[in-house]
């Protein structure tokens, strides 16, 4: 199913230039992995510790598109740099874990959002991730399919950060964006498993 995955390629060719500069620097896959996680757990506990306050929300989609930005060049420098590592495979599928529960968890503590929904849809997106990576145990390529992959919970989330920046407080349509992108995200999980089953065999 489509996903915003699917635009990947475009943006690791507007990322490229600055990958070659930052491998002629020296700086490793590994580095920009926990470079990551780090900015994710940053922005979390701002939003975590500061919930009267605007900023943290406001500011989640510039977090969110620099933590994908990020992603991007940590595989290009792995695939195109030489840099492939075992310790970089398992930083790269754990960071991306991780750091959707820095960024996605506090939303629960919100008195205007519901937190089992919150918690269930993280849930849901590590099952999802999970679901991913066990493709390549039977055989199988690392499976992204849609419809709620990562991306499209960083645009989900994005969002929602901005709304709470600006003041929006109504439990239902928080709730029916989040419900959704539940409903969404256990299709996704069936998608991966039914795509890596139909590689494999």
């Amino acid at each position: 199913m489509p996903t915003i995955y699917q635009l990947k390629s475009r943006f690791q060719d507007i990322l490229r230039p600055l990958c070659r500069h930052l491998a002629t620097a020296g700086v490793t896959a590994n580095q920009v992995t926990v470079g990551a996680a780090l900015l994710s757990f940053l922005s979390g506990l701002a939003m975590l510790l500061l919930p009267g306050s605007s900023w943290p929300w406001l500011l989640l989609p510039l977090v969110l598109l620099v933590r994908m930005a990020l992603n991007a060049i940590d595989g290009m420098l792995a695939r195109e740099h030489g840099q492939k590592s075992k310790l970089g495979a398992i930083l790269n599928e754990l960071g991306d874990v991780v750091s959707d529960c820095f960024l996605y968890l506090p939303f629960a503590f919100l008195p205007f959002v519901s937190a089992e929904l919150v918690t269930g849809l993280v849930l849901l997106a590590i099952v999802a991730e999970m679901t991913g990576v066990i493709a390549v145990q039977i055989g199988a390529s690392r499976r992204y399919d849609g419809p709620m992959g990562k991306s499209d919970r960083a645009v989900l989330f994005g969002f929602l950060g901005v709304a709470v920046g600006l003041g929006v407080t109504m439990p239902v349509p928080f709730a029916a964006l989040l419900g959704l992108a539940c409903v969404l995200s256990a299709a996704t999980i069936f998608n991966r498993a039914r795509a890596a089953l139909r590689e494999a065999s």
